[in-house]
């Protein structure tokens, strides 16, 4: 049994417990923790296990897996912080791991260093189509791949900005990092790491962070292509969107969160039925992921020279213009 303690009991906690209660063979909660004492005590009450407002008490618990749940921006200090404060041996990291290239570079020295696991969350890319996607680019069924559009058009009102860390350059990051990153990650993990590319911002909320987001992008494969995302739609969210273009196939996924195939036509490969309807803002790939963790099957999560790409890449155009 691996023994998780949640560290963090904000918006993104729910999906957590969900995942370790579809893996409760191998998964269970045994400790929360947050610095908001009451929310740390109720989760821990619906729970049943401990809690605490300081993650260094969780050294000497028996605890396998710490999960930090905390705003983006304090990702860094807080698994540098379990790294070397604690004697857990795995510590997962919601996205983003950080909001820097520095910061990233500083959490896997040291996190290297405790000799610790680190495991990187980007749940999407255990969504079933993205993953078939996956072995059929790397499998060659597309033969070389020329070209993608990835789009993210989504919407955050003001109920989402009125959670205090929401919309902040310090712990938020803007569009890029705190909704795009998944389709960062998705185009990293199918294409490899970027050589260049050239974006623009814009900010058009009033808030300290860019809202909406173009780039271009040339990957070392010599793949090209854009992403374009936002968080301005007027209404509800509108729709995400990916386009494979390679010299043997041409797949298009679309939907609120990509789990519709709008287009396929791959040489000798039939169109899968994978379509699926979407019942939780954030998926269910949290349940893929922990059953991976559980499996050992640490080559499904990103590989650091991607994942340092993709920040790199998100750092200087998401934040710096």
């Amino acid at each position: 049994m691996i023994n998780v303690a949640l560290v963090g009991c904000g918006r993104i906690s729910p999906c957590h417990c969900d995942a370790v209660a579809s893996n409760k063979d191998d998964f269970r909660i045994a400790a929360v923790c947050d610095v908001d004492r009451d929310r740390a005590k109720a989760l821990a009450g619906r729970l049943g296990c401990e809690w605490t407002d300081d993650m260094r008490r969780l050294d000497g618990r028996g605890i396998d897996l710490a999960s930090v749940l905390t705003p983006s921006g304090l990702h860094p200090r807080h698994v540098c912080e379990l790294a070397e404060k604690t004697d857990i041996p795995m510590i997962l990291s919601e996205k983003p791991l950080a909001l820097s290239t520095r910061e990233a570079m500083e959490v896997y020295a040291c996190v290297d260093r405790c000799g610790k696991r680190l495991i990187p969350v980007y749940q999407n890319r255990y969504n079933p189509i993205v993953m078939r996607l996956k072995e059929l680019v790397d499998a060659g069924a597309f033969g070389r791949i020329h070209q993608f559009a990835v789009n993210v058009y989504w919407r955050r009102g003001a109920d989402y900005y009125s959670i205090p860390w929401h919309g902040t350059k310090e712990l938020d990051g803007g569009v890029l990092f705190t909704q795009a990153s998944h389709f960062v990650d998705m185009i990293h993990h199918f294409l490899g790491p970027v050589r260049r590319w050239k974006g623009f911002n814009g900010t058009h909320r009033g808030l300290d962070i860019p809202d909406t987001v173009s780039l271009a992008m040339e990957f070392e494969n010599g793949a090209v292509g854009t992403v374009n995302a936002t968080v301005s739609v007027y209404g509800d969210d509108y729709m995400t969107e990916l386009t494979l273009i390679g010299e043997k196939g041409t797949v298009r996924l679309d939907g609120i969160n990509m789990n519709h195939i709008a287009f396929w036509n791959v040489e000798g490969v039939e169109k899968p039925d994978l379509d699926f309807t979407i019942t939780h803002q954030y998926g269910l790939g949290h349940r893929k992921l922990y059953s991976f963790i559980a499996a050992g099957r640490w080559e499904m999560f990103p590989e650091r020279d991607k994942l340092l790409s993709g920040i790199r890449m998100m750092e200087s155009v998401g934040l710096g213009g």
